[in-house]
């Protein structure tokens, strides 16, 4: 890794990318990767476990953010890092792989899917009920909800992500959903 230009060392993550944004000169996004390349490099090492591999994906996931850093609102951008990188390393791992992930139709229907309607509005309504029961169940089925259902992310990818395990995953999604519908019925009922 080479090392970062003393030239910009004064200026902070968020000015580095206000800087690219504003100009679209690749020198500052350039500046602000490499402060946190190593990072990178260890995060793609962990998933790889080949050096190679990892350093080739450090370079594709640069590449990666020269067209994701202007279509993302980025508050902590060696967290957003982060999870970039780790999605990559996941995405090449399931592409290699072909890991399967599940299908809704597997499960009884999503909430949202409850009460099959034509009309616009009342799917708005619904979905806005959903959105707010939704908010309402306890953070780490609200999590593990979010990352299946509306994220489309595997048990396998759910578990690296949250750093719960696959039976607490599947019992966070069971429960979610079952949380979620008796939220939703009440709500039905209260219109």
């Amino acid at each position: 890794m080479t090392k970062s230009n003393p030239k910009y060392a004064s200026l902070t993550d968020e000015n580095l990318l206000a800087n690219y944004r504003e100009n679209d000169d690749l020198v500052y996004l350039g500046e602000l990767y490499q402060r946190h390349s190593e990072m990178v490099y260890y995060v793609c090492l962990r998933y790889f476990q080949d050096s190679e591999n990892s350093k080739d994906a450090v370079m594709q996931i640069f590449e990666e953010l020269m067209h994701k850093v202007n279509k993302q609102e980025i508050n902590d951008f060696p967290r957003w890092l982060y999870v970039v990188a780790k999605n990559f390393c996941l995405m090449q791992l399931r592409s290699k792989k072909n890991i399967s992930t599940t299908s809704l139709d597997e499960f009884v229907k999503f909430p949202y899917d409850l009460h099959p309607s034509e009309n616009s509005e009342e799917k708005e309504e619904q979905l806005t009920a959903m959105e707010q029961c939704l908010d309402k169940l306890p953070e780490k089925q609200k999590a593990s909800i979010d990352l299946f259902f509306l994220q489309e992310k595997c048990y396998q990818e759910i578990s690296i992500q949250t750093g719960y395990s696959m039976k607490e995953v599947k019992s966070f999604i069971q429960n979610g959903k079952r949380n979620l519908k008796i939220c939703m019925e009440k709500q039905d009922e209260q219109r």
